[in-house]
This record gives structure tokens, sequence and C-alpha cells, in this order.
């Protein structure tokens, strides 16, 4: 008698097609604001079409279209799994969906519209708020209440990671964007001047913190022991990892704003926890890696196993290099240049986008019952073409920035400034052409892995009705 409890597959099975199908589009949208910087007649004199429009709608397509797809598909994956359950409601688990995917339909119109409370990574306005916290609220009740109904006594520490970041980022989205309406598109934040400064870049470096971070390391417990078949190094500083973490992360926030207009002693203590935070990374990049100690050769043949590993080398470089420009000497120079660029798509194309890929890749074969991937070799390719893009591009964008903020600083012996603004704008043109060759590369790595992932689902609908429900329920 099989005793196997009958998951809930459907709805990770909508997430990840979603997953690669936003990631495409997201992407897409990055080439083209990085061609726009090339070339500024490619927004075609259409307002909709302008950088400034085009590019919070980029943001939020690679991070909560592309990003958050893939945290609720590989969440529901794993409570179930791990916990021995079904999802504690399928009509809850199937409203975060369709949510969520309005949610992004409504940025997809509002922001080339122009329609944006004009905060980094919060643009959305209040409609699509109050949509955003009644999906988050039922993601909440379906993951937690599955973990209360679950037959394993052990919370797996992926689960852990998991539910810190659905609960940072409820709190999170809710403080920063307390608002009044003032019609159906337009409100204003509560907070004013240095106070709201302050509070978005609490919200932003911790939906870095605990979105982009948090819930990926979460992916990363589950599917890098998975795939190399080997458990984790050391459970013990996985907990560690996640009690560091979450405990400092909070507190980061304030790095974003030195010299402004905040006080120095917010600025200082932003600093000086963003440099605590490379204890607990650094311990979760180790245990990752070191996952693999008895497996290395499998480096050799599986492209997936690169992907995931990989995606911890960048995650180790991105939490060194950030504690590092927070030291306010060291941003002195970074601020407000391409360097920043540089280390943020460090971090979301080198850790979030190759962790998910990896995830994926290992995803889908399992969702739709197959024994692998339609082509191993495109994997292959993906992975080698997405790596060079990412090197091509953070290259580029950590030389020139640190060209453009040499070239701010240089004066000359009166005092006056050595460069013009503009001029620093046209020496960097060369390594913006190097950025868009790294970001076509990325976004090709993309359609390989929307084929791959076609062609290896497609098959299901070709089949007699009857064999197709039996997959479906299986």
């Amino acid at each position: 008698m099989d005793m196997t409890p009958a998951y809930n597959d459907r709805v990770v099975r909508q997430f990840t097609v979603m997953t690669v199908v936003w990631g495409i589009v997201g992407m897409l949208v990055g080439v083209l604001i990085a061609a726009q910087l090339l070339f500024p007649a490619l927004n075609f004199d259409l307002p909709w079409l302008t950088y400034s429009r085009l590019r919070p709608l980029h943001t939020n397509a690679v991070i909560f279209a592309f990003g958050g797809s893939a945290l609720f598909a590989t969440s529901y994956y794993v409570v179930q799994r791990t916990s021995g359950v079904r999802l504690i409601s399928d009509r809850l688990a199937a409203f975060t969906f369709w949510g969520w995917q309005a949610v992004i339909v409504g940025a997809v119109i509002t922001l080339p519209l122009g329609i944006t409370q004009s905060k980094e990574y919060a643009e959305l306005e209040w409609p699509l708020d109050l949509l955003i916290t009644a999906v988050w609220v039922a993601y909440a009740v379906v993951f937690f209440g599955t973990i209360v109904r679950r037959r394993i006594k052990h919370i797996f520490v992926a689960n852990w990671f998991y539910g810190a970041f659905i609960v940072a980022v409820a709190m999170l989205h809710i403080v920063n964007n307390l608002a009044i309406p003032v019609s159906a598109t337009k409100s204003y934040p509560i907070y004013a001047g240095a106070v709201d400064a302050m509070v978005q870049w609490w919200y932003g470096h911790n939906a870095v913190g605990f979105f982009l971070t948090a819930g990926f390391l979460g992916m990363m417990y589950y599917f890098v022991p998975k795939q190399a078949g080997r458990p984790i190094y050391s459970y013990r500083l996985s907990v560690v990892h996640f009690w560091a973490l979450i405990s400092v992360y909070m507190w980061a926030g304030p790095h974003h704003l030195h010299w402004t207009s905040l006080p120095e002693w917010a600025q200082s203590l932003g600093m000086v926890f963003s440099l605590i935070l490379l204890a607990p990374s650094w311990g979760g990049m180790i245990n990752g890696i070191m996952t693999l100690n008895g497996a290395w050769h499998k480096l050799r043949d599986d492209p997936i196993i690169r992907f995931l590993v990989v995606s911890l080398s960048f995650y180790g470089m991105s939490t060194f290099e950030g504690p590092m420009m927070s030291i306010r000497t060291v941003n002195a120079l970074s601020h407000y240049t391409d360097w920043t660029i540089g280390h943020v798509h460090s971090g979301a194309l080198g850790w979030v986008a190759f962790i998910t890929i990896g995830s994926i890749y290992m995803l889908v074969p399992r969702l739709w019952n197959r024994e692998q991937m339609y082509s191993v070799p495109a994997i292959n390719l993906h992975f080698w073409v997405s790596t060079i893009g990412v090197v091509l591009y953070i290259a580029s964008m950590w030389i020139a920035g640190v060209m453009q903020g040499l070239m701010w600083r240089a004066v000359n012996e009166d005092g006056t400034l050595t460069y013009s603004f503009i001029e620093s704008i046209a020496a960097t043109y060369p390594y913006y052409a190097v950025r868009l060759l790294g970001g076509v590369l990325f976004f090709a790595g993309m359609l390989i892995m929307g084929w791959n992932v076609w062609r290896t689902i497609r098959p299901l609908a070709e089949r007699a009705p009857a064999a197709a429900a039996a997959a479906q329920s299986a």
C-alpha cells in the first residue's frame, strides 16, 4: 500500500512555469534599459518606454515576479516534502498564485504609465499594496499551517529560512507602505524627510536581506544537499547561520544613506552591523559549498550542481563586497557610482538567479514525472553563457564605478573640479557597451532555459487524456 502523501504540486508547477516566464520578461526589460543608456533614442520618444519608467518595471519583474514566483514554488514544494503532509489549503494556495500574478500584471500596467510611489523596490501604489498584503497573509497561513500539521516532528532548517522571509517581508511591506490615499492612483507616505528615507532603506536593504537572501538560503539548504546526494555539511552551523543572520540584518539599512542628512550615528550603526554580517553570511556560504565534500566529482558532469555551487560563490563574494562598501571611507568613493550597480547584480544574477535556475532545473523533471530535463547539454550551455554574461556585467560596472568615483573627486590646484559630470558619462560609455553584452548573454541563457523547460513539459499535453490526468495527480 502506497503511504506517500498526495502533495499539492499543481500550484508548484504553476509558480515554476511563471518563474521562467517572468525571468525572461524581466531580463528582456533589463536588456532594453541597458541599451537605452548607450542609445537613448531607444525610448522612441514614448513616455512609457523611458528609462525612468522601465527601470522600476525591470526591478519589480526580476525581484518580485521572477524571484517571488521561485520562492513560492520552492517553499511550497519543500514544506510539503519536509513535513510529510499536503498544503493545508488548496484554495488559499491557488489564491496566492492568481493573486501574485495579478499584482505583477498590475505592476506591468501601472509602472510604465508613471503611477508610482517613487520608493525603491516599493513603487506600487496603494491598491496593489493592499492586494500584496492579502496574498502574503494567505501565503503565511498556507506555509505555517502546513508546518503545524506536519507528521515529521523536526522542522527542517530550510523552513526556518522560508518562515523568517515570510514574517520579515510582511513587516517590511506594511511599515514602509503606510500611506494616505488621495485618489485611486495616488497616495502620500505618512513619513517625511530623513525619516522617510530611513524607513525606505530599512525596507530596501531588508528586502535584499530577507526576500533576496533568507528566502533563497532556504532554497539552498534543501536543493544543494538534495542534488549533491549529501547531508548538509554542518547542521549546527546552519542553525547559527540562521539566528545570526536574522538578528543582524535588520540593522544594516542606514549604510545606503552615507553622506546624506541622516544622523551620523545612524549611518555608523548601519556600517557596524553590515561589517558584522560578513561572519554569518560566509558561514552559510561555507556550509553550502562544503556540502559537496566527498562529491566534488559531480561538478564535472552535473551542470545543475555547477549552477548551485557557483551561486554560493557569488553569494560569498557579494556578502564580502557589501560590508566593504558600507565602510564610510570606501563609500565616499563608491556612492552613486556604477560600482553599486555591479555589486547589486553580482548578488541578483550570480546568487539569486543562479540558485533559482539550478533549483528550477531540479524541480521540473520531478514535477512533470520525467527522468531528467529534455536537454542536459542545453543546461550546460546555459551555465557557461550565463556565467560569462555575469562576469562581463559586474566587471564592467566595477571598473566604471571606480573610474567615476575617482573622476568626481579629482580637483585642480585651484580647487575646481578636473572633470565635468558629462565627461565622466562619456568615459563610461565603453563599459556600458560591455554591460549590455553581458546582459544579452544572460538573457540568451534564460531563452535557452525557457526552450528546455518547454520541451521537457510539452509531451504531457500530447498524451491521451487519461494518461495526462494520471500524471497530473501523481
